[in-house]
């Protein structure tokens, strides 16, 4: 029996591992992965990864070794199909069962698909290591890319395949890029960041076909028109990895639903990006896609294992980084009717920014501007209104 069983060898389902045995845990700790990779950071592939910069082994968090060393097992390459809570076993598709003491899901997401591009020669999605190679060989030979969808990922994807010299274009329903993340105003200077870089940003338009010539995608039918393309990214988001839990007694409702303690049944915990937990100081469940999430959320789970029994009440956070601009963002910024200019520069690549509903700060978004954010941060935090 593993003490304390870890299925995903995720950012998050590693933080929690190594989490137990920095905090004294001496128990048996076991991490399972369905891919066959030990633990890597995923923010890296569409960015560095995509462009060439790091080689794919630089995303890898920890070697084996020091796993080992640490004294967690692990197993890679073997994909979890069911979990019985009554038993506490956990079968994999090897055939084999796995009973433990705590369980944690850390199975993070799998990519959207949109049914007439699925399948289809020349149109990827990007997850993994294996996606981000398979794109990076296609764009060295194309020269025009369409992204569809103007979320955080495919953004980052189209900033980076513009730096690799492709003609690119964003097909997006919104009106400008991550405004379910950041808000119009915010968006709208994505937006203006983008054009400036010459990517073509057809907003309020839907993908409604792919246009195909001799077997593989030629470009993409949409509700203004068609677009033409070498290769296609679907980049409109991701569910929850949860279709292998179905039938184990689990709430599954957009992700693990679980308390305030990220526990999502007795001895089973959720964690990362498939955990959908109570937030007590918002009155609300909550779920987050984000690198910063992962880390933070273990090691509230591995603290409620060891016996803490606090609830996890983060701030929201993530950043991403686009033509140069590393923009970070803490809170909920979408939610606000105004967006306030706290600290600006003669620079007008840098600013801080609070986002407001009424009078109340809901996030703050730093553009290029690590250190204002951080003081900033306090408007969440303690309720201050600097001027």
């Amino acid at each position: 029996m593993s003490d304390v069983l870890v299925i995903g060898a995720s950012a998050a389902g590693l933080a929690t591992a190594e989490a137990l045995r920095r905090r004294g845990f001496g128990g048996t700790v076991r991490l399972v992965g369905a891919e066959p990779h030990p633990p890597y950071d995923r923010p890296p592939l569409s960015k560095q990864v995509l462009l060439g910069d790091w080689e794919a082994d630089r995303t890898v968090l920890r070697p084996p070794g020091a796993l080992a060393d640490l004294g967690i097992e692990t197993t890679l390459g073997r994909r979890a199909v069911s979990l019985d809570t009554a038993r506490r076993e956990v079968a994999l598709d090897d055939g084999t069962s796995l009973p433990y003491g705590d369980l944690v899901l850390a199975t993070g997401l799998t990519p959207r698909r949109i049914g007439a591009f699925a399948e289809q020669a020349g149109v990827h999605t990007v997850r993994t290591l294996e996606d981000t190679g398979r794109l990076r060989a296609e764009l060295a030979g194309a020269r025009r890319l369409s992204v569809i969808g103007g979320g955080v990922l495919g953004c980052e994807i189209a900033a980076s395949a513009r730096r690799l010299g492709l003609d690119v274009t964003v097909i997006d329903p919104a009106p400008v890029p991550m405004a379910d993340r950041v808000g119009p105003e915010i968006g709208a200077m994505l937006a203006e960041l983008h054009r400036d870089h010459g990517i073509v940003l057809m907003s309020g338009a839907e993908a409604e076909a792919p246009v195909v010539s001799g077997g593989r995608i030629a470009g993409v039918r949409t509700s203004k028109g068609t677009v033409e393309a070498d290769v296609v990214v679907v980049a409109v988001g991701s569910t929850p990895a949860t279709e292998w839990l179905e039938g184990s007694g689990l709430t599954l409702d957009d992700g693990v639903v679980c308390d305030a303690r990220c526990r999502a049944a007795r001895h089973v915990y959720a964690v990362g990006d498939v955990a959908r937990w109570w937030h007590e100081e918002q009155g609300r469940y909550v779920r987050l896609e984000n690198r910063s999430n992962a880390t933070e959320q273990a090691l509230a789970v591995a603290g409620n294992i060891l016996g803490a029994d606090r609830p996890y009440l983060p701030v929201p956070y993530f950043w991403t980084d686009q033509h140069g601009v590393r923009m970070q963002v803490l809170g909920r910024p979408a939610e606000a009717d105004r967006i306030r200019m706290v600290e600006r520069t003669p620079d007008p690549r840098k600013f801080v920014a609070v986002a407001e509903a009424g009078e109340r700060p809901v996030g703050v978004v730093g553009w290029n501007s690590a250190r204002g954010l951080r003081r900033a941060r306090a408007l969440l935090t303690d309720g201050s209104r600097p001027h």
